[in-house]
């Protein structure tokens, strides 16, 4: 099983022009879709005289979260290639919306389909791409006398430490790789309870 997966690193933008219309693409790295709705009010406030914003995304280490959206074009013709371009490079934990200024002159679906490909591959071109590992998210509970247990658990297999609290009943946070949460689960004391958290 692989835990690893590409991403992008920080937003990036792309731009395509055809006969007066423009097409403004940004590409954003996201893991849930409360993140993807922000974003997209943002962008509906800023580019409020927009005709259209389009729109695909995929989440999660396997993608299998994903949405397009043509947002009043023609079916088919904008958010289809826009996860086409995201999907032909293999990314996930990305949105990317293409705002449309209509320029007065229609495109057709054939014409349509190049923009929104065009303008999404320009910001894809310009995005860093990262490597994610896919974790699982835990919250330990132990006891002050198993805190050292615990923290050579942490640091043998080089893991982060988050919301930490060590008073007589300690807890701290931590992400494993899902690789290794088998072997992260049995060698925790037996005292140590572990809740997965989301």
């Amino acid at each position: 099983m692989t835990d690893t997966y590409k991403s992008i690193q920080a937003p990036s933008e792309g731009l395509f022009k055809d006969n007066g219309s423009r097409f403004i693409a940004g590409a954003y790295p996201v893991e849930t879709e409360a993140e993807v709705k922000t974003i997209l009010e943002g962008l509906r406030k800023q580019y409020h005289d927009a005709r259209h914003h389009c729109y695909a995304y995929r989440l999660g280490h396997r993608g299998d979260v994903f949405r397009a959206n043509d947002d009043g074009e023609p079916s088919g013709s904008a958010g289809r290639p826009i996860l086409g371009q995201i999907d032909s490079r293999a990314l996930s934990d990305i949105l990317v919306v293409v705002t449309r200024y209509f320029g007065g002159i229609k495109l057709g679906i054939p014409g349509l389909i190049r923009a929104y490909k065009t303008s999404t591959a320009d910001a894809l071109d310009s995005a860093v791409v990262v490597t994610k590992t896919a974790c699982r998210h835990f919250l330990l509970k132990f006891d002050y006398l198993d805190m050292n247990g615990v923290m050579k658990v942490l640091k043998d297999m080089d893991l982060p430490q988050r919301a930490q609290s060590f008073a007589q009943d300690c807890s701290l946070e931590t992400s494993v790789p899902l690789s290794a949460v088998e072997d992260f689960l049995k060698r925790l004391p037996d005292a140590c309870i572990s809740e997965e958290i989301n």
